[in-house]
């Protein structure tokens, strides 16, 4: 017995040590990477079927996790794009996947505001850039993480591409004041995408407008519509409204495909 306890509990170190575990059938891999606080964060790959050279970068909501994003990734590797959904220190569990980013941050008493995983967005575009090797990147914020991406483009303006913000919001008034995202989007020129429940508009326009970008598309839905990323959950019967216009952003200004 004592041997195989042994046995066993080499073969649990090997697999902690690896950093990056492929979900059989679920049609992505979960990676770490490093990221602030001496801890790594956790993420979902979801790899392209062809070959593409533009990533989309995925942020959960509050309380939430990369499990947000189960139903939509696949579809966004469908339409030809590289996907990687991101575990942000601050959240939770969604869809039964328990946010790992957030428990280790805890396990070691790292601070877990909205402000604090802003370090987790730039950790991950930094793998995304020097790890995965992605020539164009799409940033995509959901509720808290949607503002969090203007500030993200603003101080990285040459390893972003587009930018996709579900439920923006001056959500860090507290700290920051009732215009701090407004004052990042006003820095970002790329193309954006901001969207949001019907009743959100007037609290997503000053963003939107704040951006000079030249492309840009703002969409409310004539239904009541959802706040964050699980607008395109296939359980709300306006979901398709929100995928249209989804589709119809990315072929037009960030296809999956490089440019010729």
């Amino acid at each position: 017995m004592r041997k195989l306890s042994l046995v066993l509990g080499a073969a649990v170190m090997m697999v902690a040590g690896l950093e990056a575990t492929s979900v059989a059938g679920a049609g992505f891999e979960s990676v770490d990477f490093p990221t602030a606080g001496g801890i790594k964060a956790r993420a979902d790959l979801y790899e392209s079927k062809s070959p593409s050279p533009t990533l989309i970068l995925l942020f959960h909501q509050a309380g939430s996790s990369r499990g947000e994003y189960r139903e939509i990734a696949p579809k966004l590797v469908e339409l030809g794009y590289r996907v990687m959904a991101v575990d942000q220190r601050s959240g939770g569990v969604l869809n039964h996947v328990p946010n790992e980013t957030y428990q280790r941050a805890a396990k070691k008493r790292l601070a877990r505001s909205y402000l604090d995983a802003y370090a987790d967005l730039e950790a991950a575009l930094a793998y995304a850039r020097k790890e995965l090797k992605a020539q164009r990147i799409i940033v995509w914020g959901s509720s808290y993480s949607a503002s969090l991406v203007f500030r993200l483009t603003a101080e990285h303006p040459d390893e972003v591409t587009a930018v996709m913000a579900f439920s923006p919001g001056e959500y860090f008034e507290k700290g920051k004041g009732a215009d701090y995202i407004e004052g990042f989007a006003k820095r970002v020129k790329q193309p954006v995408f901001v969207t949001s429940a019907k009743k959100e508009r007037e609290q997503v326009k000053p963003i939107f407008d704040a951006s000079p970008a030249e492309k840009k598309i703002l969409f409310t839905p004539a239904s009541k519509g959802q706040h964050g990323s699980r607008a395109l959950w296939a359980k709300w019967p306006d979901n398709d409204v929100y995928w249209t216009a989804v589709k119809g952003f990315l072929q037009s200004y960030a296809p999956g495909a490089a440019p010729n």
